[in-house]
């Protein structure tokens, strides 16, 4: 039986399809978990710091505000206060508010109850050295998201060497049926570190110098606070 130039074309062209679809391999998808679980044991501490990251983040959104540092009431009452000279009353005040402007005059007020003798100048280190200290409390808060930046980036790139040695050794050995598949394995692990550092160090950072800004805002308003009640109790130690 003949067959035609026409049918030999269209026979030829199928059994060509079929022989590709034979030798496609088979694609599998590959979920987040898995692309993650593929970076090796340096994920664990990545994994760690980013949890943390995202916890000192939330935190900071609800303490890192004007309210932690001076309020209108507070201020009103202290104001009231130190014009009648009723230290003993604004100590007590002190005592039962949470602001830093209430931490540094309840040091202050401290002071000058132990020590009736004291001068205003001496009075007035004390409140310098507080607020000194409450600002670098609140500088030092932060620090934390700085940190977690550094080390996250170093983390990947720790995770980045361990995979370079694990190809290089699937090199070197002997095995050579299953060096390709290992040898991918091996930079996998490396760049998915490297990426799962830098995702996680790029944001701590970013957020780092987000709440550097609404702290320098806050020492400011504390400066502000704290200097208007100084130079009230001023006007007090000079009726003395």
């Amino acid at each position: 039986m003949n067959i035609s130039p026409v049918a030999s074309v269209i026979f030829m062209t199928a059994a060509t399809a079929q022989a590709q679809e034979a030798m496609t391999p088979i694609q599998t998808e590959t979920s987040l978990w898995q692309v993650l679980l593929s970076g090796g044991p340096v994920m664990i501490p990545l994994g760690i710091l980013s949890v943390i990251g995202v916890m000192l983040v939330l935190v900071y959104l609800f303490t890192m505000r004007r309210g932690a540092v001076v309020t209108k009431r507070y201020m009103t009452t202290a104001d009231a206060l130190l014009r009648k000279r009723d230290y003993l009353g604004l100590l007590a005040i002190s005592n039962r508010h949470r602001e830093a402007v209430a931490r540094i005059m309840q040091r202050t007020l401290d002071f000058i109850t132990q020590h009736p003798e004291a001068t205003f100048a001496e009075a007035r280190e004390i409140a310098e050295t507080e607020g000194t200290r409450q600002a670098a409390a609140l500088n030092q808060r932060i620090t934390y998201l700085a940190d977690i930046g550094t080390i996250a980036p170093m983390l990947g790139l720790f995770g980045t060497v361990l995979g370079m040695i694990k190809s290089f050794s699937v090199v070197a050995s002997d095995i050579v049926s299953s060096r390709p598949m290992m040898l991918a394995g091996g930079v996998s692990e490396a760049l998915v570190t490297t990426a799962a550092g830098l995702c996680i160090g790029i944001p701590a950072m970013a957020a780092y110098a987000f709440f550097r800004g609404r702290v320098q805002s806050l020492i400011a308003e504390l400066e502000a606070a704290s200097t208007q009640l100084i130079a009230l109790m001023a006007v007090a130690f000079t009726r003395k």
